[in-house]
């Protein structure tokens, strides 16, 4: 599946339908091809020391010759996030209110977004420092919702910062005019959103470029997982962000027997139809469901066999 040798991957879906043994997966296969890949998990509920069986956490950890992987935590990079706030401000706040502005950054630390916002500045991190180390980024994302927040991002933070900047240029146009005799006045401020627009605008252009980024929704043939890959296939739609695969998990064996086994095939029929009808522009990988939880190297290079048939 050319979508799955793409430089950056982000696999996402539903709670529980496989999405971290399928990012897992694919980031094993790259590897034993010889190409030198990172798994980075950004989903607080983190399988993937689970699914290799050794401590992973907020530092890269090699895993193999030629893989490695990453744990994100929120609340630490929240934490980071804040510090470098702070370390910004030094010499721009003015001594007798500094202690003020930490306060308020302390208190920010735990709002709604908060984690969200630390987690998509560790995000672009990634993306924009280890591309170069990597031959193939894959991200392991939290469920839905989340993960289209996260990849919308780097567009409604653009918009946003672009209305800072502008605000800070009229505000420094007006203190050159009437307080420093025209001459232009340093504004670290303006400084730090200017650098932190170029750093979305490369995120977004390469989330953008279809031959740099991929993006994979993982599904079980259930309701559920449908309707909810489908709205977000539509809503990443409209910010560009076109899904062309779709790895349709846990599907029941041919060789499964017993009564109770082939009601169940019946009934999982008319949803194996249902997302034939409503992803037809995607492709369709069908992975079986396995007898047991894949929980080792050797189980993940069978599980990524189904990517070579796709």
């Amino acid at each position: 599946m050319q979508e799955l040798t793409n430089k950056i991957v982000f696999v996402g879906g539903k709670g529980g339908v496989g999405k971290s043994t399928a990012s897992a997966a694919i980031a094993w296969e790259q590897s034993i091809n010889g190409h030198r890949t990172l798994l980075v998990s950004t989903d607080p509920a983190h399988n993937l020391g689970d699914i290799f069986n050794q401590r992973i956490g907020g530092k890269i950890t090699n895993l193999s010759k030629y893989l490695s992987a990453l744990e994100i935590d929120p609340e630490i990079e929240t934490a980071n996030y804040i510090s470098g706030v702070k370390e910004n401000i030094k010499g721009v706040v003015h001594s007798g209110m500094i202690n003020e502005v930490h306060r308020q950054l302390d208190t920010a630390k735990m709002s709604p977004g908060a984690d969200e916002a630390a987690l998509f500045d560790k995000l672009i991190s990634v993306i924009l420092e280890e591309r170069d180390h990597f031959d193939t980024i894959v991200f392991d994302t939290a469920p839905t919702g989340h993960t289209i927040r996260l990849l919308t991002l780097p567009e409604l933070m653009g918009v946003w910062i672009e209305g800072l900047l502008e605000k800070r240029r009229k505000t420094n146009e007006n203190y050159t005019q009437l307080l420093n005799d025209g001459e232009p006045i340093e504004d670290p401020i303006y400084d730090v959103l200017k650098e932190r627009q170029e750093r979305f605008a490369k995120a977004r252009e390469i989330l953008l470029d279809p031959h740099k980024t991929s993006f994979v929704f993982v599904l079980n043939p259930e309701r559920l997982p449908i309707l909810e890959t489908n709205k977000a296939i539509q809503l990443l739609d409209k910010y560009h962000l076109h899904v062309k695969s779709l790895i349709v998990n846990k599907v029941l064996p041919e060789d499964a027997d017993g009564d109770f086994i082939i009601k169940r095939r019946e009934h999982e029929k008319q949803y194996l139809d249902m997302i034939e009808k409503t992803f037809e522009k995607q492709r369709l990988v069908y992975v079986p469901l396995f007898a047991n939880d894949i929980t080792c190297k050797q189980e993940l290079e069978e599980f990524s066999i189904y990517f070579q048939e796709g």
